[in-house]
């Protein structure tokens, strides 16, 4: 008899855990019951290795989340009408303006998913800015100058893609500029343009391109060693478009003629995250885990140098995000943990 209350009185305290645990889950695991309808730009490139990541973090803490591919430009009144709920794939501040547009019904979240951001600027191949002294943009407005890069007295410029933002600054900035004359934009795919101007630097061949850092372009041709940026005369963005600091960028690695500080296209850039203010509201959890969220800009140059030389492959993305999680699970693990505790 007195073993089997003891044995009673051992299950009731079994049951009564349970019952406990069960009542901790939600605590422990906020989405619990709720999904995240996630966007991924479609631009392909490091973003969807993030992306990645980002999300695996959220079903870590129990949230369904359902992820779709959408045009930038087409994610804001998505996301402002609640038909989406969260994009950590918008590039600020080039997507300011559009932002401007829904700020009522969204908002931003952290400070940019890349460690010190980024830059954006014209480069042109290291061999012929040292063969011709070229250490400035305007130094292009010299018919001599920017027939280097192409012909008729005009240099091709290989912009960004059509409907970027960027493509939008680099249209202004040469009008701006008094470059029309002397330089032709070469607009189309960029990937593609750009795997061709790397074939033509490496045969020893001038070339001139708009670009950012980190990417996979710039993990390819390195400034400093195989291309140079071209410092800007001035600040000047579209209207509408802030530039959020200076041009005037410290530290800048290959400025051309050893400039520092280097006046970039703008001032430094950075992978935002953009959420509907209900869905963030009701969210907290989400919002903790987006301000921790950090990628360093070798990782971010190395999976853009990787997808740039298998464009294709399949899983490739996934493959990246299990590795980065394996090498950094203390902090993914951390992250999750804080999350998990916000109110």
């Amino acid at each position: 008899m007195k073993m089997f209350k003891r044995g009673l009185a051992a299950a009731s305290v079994a049951i009564i855990g349970l019952i406990a645990s069960a009542h901790a889950l939600p605590d422990t695991m906020p989405g619990n019951g709720k999904a995240v309808r996630y966007v991924q730009a479609d631009n392909l490139g490091a973003n969807y290795v993030s992306d990645q990541i980002v999300t695996r973090a959220m079903k870590a803490l129990g949230y369904d989340v359902r992820v779709s591919t959408m045009n930038i430009t087409l994610f804001f009144p998505a996301v402002a009408q609640g038909d989406v709920d969260i994009s950590t794939g918008i590039n600020l501040p080039q997507r300011e303006p559009q932002f401007k547009v829904v700020e009522q019904q969204a908002e931003v979240i952290g400070t940019g998913i890349i460690a010190g951001g980024g830059v954006n600027g014209y480069l042109i191949d290291k061999k012929t800015a040292l063969a011709h002294n070229i250490t400035r943009l305007d130094q292009l407005k010299d018919p001599k100058i920017a027939s280097l890069f192409g012909t008729d007295g005009k240099a091709d410029l290989i912009s960004c893609g059509p409907g970027w933002s960027c493509s939008d600054v680099v249209n202004y900035q040469l009008k701006k500029f008094g470059l029309t004359r002397t330089v032709r934009v070469v607009n189309g795919k960029y990937e593609a343009l750009m795997s061709d101007a790397i074939s033509r630097i490496r045969s020893g061949a001038p070339v001139f391109f708009y670009a950012w850092s980190p990417s996979w372009v710039t993990a390819g041709l390195v400034p400093g060693r195989d291309v140079v940026w071209l410092p800007a005369s001035e600040d000047a963005l579209p209207p509408g478009m802030p530039n959020t600091g200076s041009a005037l960028v410290k530290g800048v690695v290959g400025c051309a003629g050893n400039a520092d500080p280097c006046r970039m296209a703008m001032a430094s850039w950075n992978g935002g995250t953009v959420a509907n203010k209900g869905f963030i509201r009701d969210n907290p959890s989400i919002r903790a885990l987006i301000q921790q969220v950090k990628f360093s800009q070798a990782a971010w140059s190395g999976w853009e140098l990787a997808i740039s030389k298998a464009p294709g492959s399949s899983g490739l993305f996934s493959r990246l995000a299990d590795q980065w999680i394996a090498d950094n699970q203390a902090q993914f693990d951390q992250w999750i943990a804080t999350a998990r505790t916000a109110r």
